[in-house]
């Protein structure tokens, strides 16, 4: 294994970064990318000549210029390990309540809760494609992001159908005890994600910094889910709960876009 320093002066934010993973993603040589955004520099572990890599690197435009080339005997990349751990650990949670709620919103008749749970399953999506990132490999991640998206986008027009369905039907009021109980629970567990996510030494890296953008925003969600099963009590009308399920749902398309965009 070789380790080659790279100096790259106009790399000062994580955009450059996917830029550069971009280029040199298909490289089979690459075992690693080690980025260090504040020094601009990039260190390159990888097998064989850097003939190709050097000449990717300066293909860019970026102010690329090689500074050392040394064997060395690592073989194991301990951030890219403890990133996947904190990914797996966040896509566990947001699986877990993507079940749970959309469980507990079929029974109680919420489609807040459902919007939610399908929320829930975005964000397992970004972080399975955020697992894909680390590390490179950027084939794999443009392919399950394009699936993922495309799976949002048909759950989110199925719960539009089914919010027009409610609204012009004469449905039971959803149950705004469980409505309120399992979003305080979810609210937690977003909770615990976010914070798992701050622990990462990588954070600033583009992919970590998108898994703690749409944690963030499921906090905002799990509150609105919250209002609404308050309101729903308190005006006994299902409307509030067609509501936010409408604005979460269209939240759910918006994010599968933003996924798409990852697939070109």
């Amino acid at each position: 294994m070789n380790k080659t320093i790279f100096e790259i002066t106009k790399m000062d934010c994580p955009s450059e970064e996917n830029l550069i993973r971009m280029k040199l993603d298909g490289i089979s040589s690459i075992a690693n990318l080690d980025f260090d955004i504040p020094n601009r520099k990039l260190t390159v572990f990888h097998s064989g000549e850097i003939d190709q890599i050097e000449k990717s690197v300066i293909e860019l435009n970026l102010g690329g210029k090689k500074i050392s080339t040394e064997q060395t005997d690592q073989t194991e990349f301990k951030e890219n390990e403890n990133q996947k751990k904190l990914l797996w650990s966040v896509l566990a949670i947001n699986f877990a309540f993507f079940i749970i709620e959309m469980t507990t919103g079929v029974i109680s008749k919420s489609m807040g809760l459902v919007a939610d749970s399908l929320d829930m399953l975005a964000d397992s999506f970004v972080y399975g494609i955020s697992l894909f990132a680390v590390g490179g490999t950027l084939i794999k991640k443009k392919r399950i992001a394009k699936l993922a998206g495309y799976f949002q986008i048909i759950l989110a027009i199925i719960g539009f159908v089914e919010v027009l369905r409610r609204f012009f039907g004469d449905e039971k009021l959803p149950d705004f005890s469980t409505m309120i109980i399992v979003s305080i629970f979810a609210l937690i567990a977003n909770g615990i994600c976010l914070y798992i996510l701050q622990k990462s030494k990588s954070k600033e890296e583009a992919h970590m910094k998108a898994s703690m953008i749409f944690t963030s925003n499921d906090v905002i969600i799990n509150l609105g889910v919250i209002t609404a099963g308050i309101l729903v009590n308190y005006l006994s009308s299902s409307k509030p709960d067609l509501i936010i399920g409408t604005i979460v749902f269209a939240l759910v398309i918006q994010g599968a876009f933003r996924i798409l965009k990852l697939s070109k």
